[in-house]
């Protein structure tokens, strides 16, 4: 197939054809027509204007442009062997967290003039794949992944496979990632506590296959460790990334002895959650037991008792993993970037100092 004839395979918005008055998408033979040119002019016009005088292209532009006319991505990727489509698999849209990544991702790509497309796995290992195979069959240039576990070997594979794939919210050791620096994370949420003069601490650590729970729980511990303050297994419960899993989690270790003071929780739903297991227990948040989240959503700093977060840079996160595949899929080496956090104390932990 010429250059001109698959883009001859185009469409665009509706509207009424030269001669016919058919509502139908703009073609190349419209612009064609209208413009006064032959079709292999208004090919390359659109290409970049090569071979083409400067005034005939600048026709051929305005003409397409009222006509209403777009490429065909089918069309595009075949001449240049690139869809210039990205695309993502996230846990759930439905997370503010992960939707601002997301956001962040589809100014990343737009930047560069790439079209990112979505699929949501609800971390479940079998949707993941299913959702990656089917982005793959839809020619996407790249892969952004932010539902990587650390119990599957999808990735390695894909990568093994040729595929471009750059991580975000989550890590895996090896592959090419753009994170928070979670064990930063963690080591800030420790030192904030420790300050405040808390020993009797737990954590409410998350899935045990994502490396945000894993990571941040280390770097917290760490931190204790290397302060004297023991944190014993039975003080840190893995726990679902959401209200309910952080509240069953603190109803756990409330009834631990010894009681906590403080808990650091890795997720800031999760940590709503567990303070309204504190406040269901008769206990007061920040003054009974001090809470520390994770991500600083906008809803922590708006509740009764502002919530203490490690704020994660969520947008800026999205935005720089997209840049990065684009660089990895023109070829050029890359590396795995960890963006720094930064600890927002409020209420539910200021108010607890001993």
């Amino acid at each position: 197939m010429s250059d001109s004839s698959a883009d001859l395979e185009a469409t665009g918005a509706s509207k009424r054809g030269p001669s016919t008055g058919i509502s139908r998408p703009a073609t190349l033979a419209d612009i064609a027509q209208t413009a006064g040119v032959h079709v292999t002019t208004v090919s390359r016009a659109l290409r970049g204007g090569e071979g083409v005088g400067r005034k005939t292209a600048e026709r051929v532009r305005v003409v397409a442009a009222e006509l209403g006319y777009l490429p065909h991505p089918g069309a595009t990727s075949l001449r240049t062997g690139r869809s210039k489509m990205i695309g993502v698999v996230v846990p759930r849209l439905t997370d503010i967290v992960l939707a601002t990544i997301y956001e962040g991702i589809e100014s990343g790509s737009a930047g560069a003039s790439y079209q990112a497309v979505v699929a949501n796995s609800g971390d479940e290992r079998e949707t993941q794949r299913v959702r990656v195979e089917a982005l793959l069959a839809a020619r996407v240039d790249g892969l952004i992944l932010g539902d990587a576990r650390n119990d599957s070997s999808l990735i390695q594979g894909l990568i093994d496979r040729g595929s471009k794939v750059v991580l975000t919210s989550r890590r895996i050791p090896g592959i090419l990632s753009v994170t928070c620096d979670d064990l930063l994370g963690g080591r800030l949420a420790a030192e904030h506590l420790l300050e405040l003069g808390h020993r009797h601490l737990a954590v409410i650590a998350g899935e045990p296959y994502a490396s945000t729970g894993i990571d941040r729980t280390q770097g917290f511990r760490e931190v204790c460790a290397k302060e004297g303050v023991e944190i014993p297994d039975t003080h840190v419960l893995h726990s679902r990334f959401d209200v309910r899993g952080g509240r069953e989690a603190a109803e756990v270790l409330l009834r631990r002895d010894p009681r906590p003071t403080a808990l650091f929780v890795v997720n800031d739903f999760a940590a709503i959650g567990a303070m309204g297991a504190i406040r269901d227990s008769g206990l007061q948040v920040g003054q009974d037991v001090a809470v520390v989240g994770f991500n600083d959503v906008p809803l922590a700093a708006e509740l009764s008792v502002p919530l203490s977060s490690v704020r994660s840079p969520m947008w800026e996160m999205g935005h720089e993993a997209a840049r990065t595949l684009v660089r990895l899929i023109d070829g050029e080496d890359c590396e795995s970037i960890a963006l720094q956090p930064e600890l927002k104390a409020r209420a539910s932990s200021l108010q607890s100092r001993r």
